[in-house]
């Protein structure tokens, strides 16, 4: 099943990561928030573990270009999109905390306009509608 995704990051003007689509292995359309959490970091899992290189390979996919340096300052960000953490991802571990973080409200997900407050909260996946995850971040400080 087709989702279409985006990141953002509250106090950022532009989005992290803006519209992208991909495809979720659900049989169901009706499920569950955790289990969509689930699922998206399934889906992010296998994607590292396909990019990533061995140690002597060499990157060439991610060499700059000429005209790399000026597409990079406008989004604010330079890098050669190069891996370096070659350790693979224990998928299971994974999932477990980005339900931790879910629960301790480290970001938001909504669903079209609705907001998924609950793991236990079913959604229709059918709807199409926008699937957005918000960072949240707190406000350094002190009581004094």
């Amino acid at each position: 099943m087709n989702i279409s995704i985006s990141v953002k990051q509250l106090g950022k003007k532009h989005p992290i990561l803006q519209e992208k689509s991909i495809a979720l292995d659900i049989e169901n359309p009706v499920i569950t928030t955790q289990k969509l959490i689930e699922s998206i970091v399934e889906y992010q899992v296998q994607l590292f573990h396909a990019s990533s290189f061995e140690f002597e390979d060499e990157d060439k996919i991610h060499l700059p270009k000429e005209n790399y340096l000026p597409i990079l300052t406008d989004t604010g960000k330079v890098g050669f999109g190069a891996l370096y953490n070659h350790n693979k991802v224990d998928l299971a571990k994974a999932q477990e905390n980005a339900i931790v973080a879910f629960e301790d409200g480290m970001y938001a997900v909504f669903y079209g306009e609705d907001q998924l407050e609950t793991l236990s909260e079913e959604i229709d996946l059918s709807k199409n509608k926008a699937l957005t995850f918000i960072r949240l971040t707190f406000l350094a400080g002190s009581y004094w």
